[in-house]
């Protein structure tokens, strides 16, 4: 007698990647905001700080000291700061694809502060404009430039920026929204009188007529 055949196991199919946890999402929100609100508070308080000082000789032979601060040096670290800042809490107005969009622009945001304050780190230019301004003489130069650490931690705060960007892109469409209570009340229609035999009946009996309104 020839042997029965084996019988034929089926392979399971592979398990879908599990959604991540309300927990998680929530962790990965609070993250967000910590790491935008750090970021933006570093790039603002960097650029109201000194980032390079020097010296310019006065017409009458003395030495002047003139500094610049970072954002005289560039105004774009504060303004993209300010957009992050805006953005993160437009993350609780939109969803799905919103966020994701919401989440580019954050990152964008964040690399602009950092590329702002590594190309006008040195601030000798500014300095420069500054000297002159002091002497009222266009061919004014500072001497003896000095630079601070600001520019830097302007970096380091655009770069916290655009990783809470990367958060929200990767993470964004899981966190939790404002809630229905926030959306725009939409109007009921008006209930229409029961046309049931019954109805009917009992409106005859109280004495109405039924085909009135």
């Amino acid at each position: 007698m020839s042997a029965l055949p084996a019988p034929r196991t089926e392979q399971a199919a592979p398990a879908a990647p599990a959604a991540p946890s309300k927990g998680a999402g929530r962790r990965t929100l609070g993250l967000m905001l910590l790491l935008t609100a750090l970021g933006a508070v570093l790039v603002l308080t960097a650029v109201s700080r000194v980032w390079a000082t020097g010296t310019v000789a006065g017409v009458t032979g003395g030495a002047l000291d003139v500094s610049v601060t970072g954002s005289t040096v560039s105004g774009l670290p504060t303004g993209l700061a300010l957009a992050a800042l805006a953005a993160a809490v437009a993350v609780f107005a939109v969803r799905g694809a919103g966020r994701v969009a919401v989440g580019l622009l954050l990152t964008l945001a964040g690399f602009g502060v950092a590329a702002g304050a590594a190309l006008n780190a040195d601030g000798t230019t500014a300095l420069h404009a500054e000297a002159a301004r002091k002497l009222a003489l266009a061919g004014a130069r500072a001497e003896h430039v000095g630079h601070s650490v600001w520019p830097w931690l302007a970096l380091l705060g655009g770069l916290l920026i655009a990783v809470a960007g990367l958060l929200t892109v990767r993470y964004g469409r899981s966190w939790p929204g404002m809630g229905t209570r926030y959306d725009a009340p939409t109007r009921k229609a008006p209930a229409r009188p029961s046309d049931a035999p019954a109805d009917l009946w009992k409106a005859l009996d109280r004495g109405e007529d039924p085909t009135v309104g």
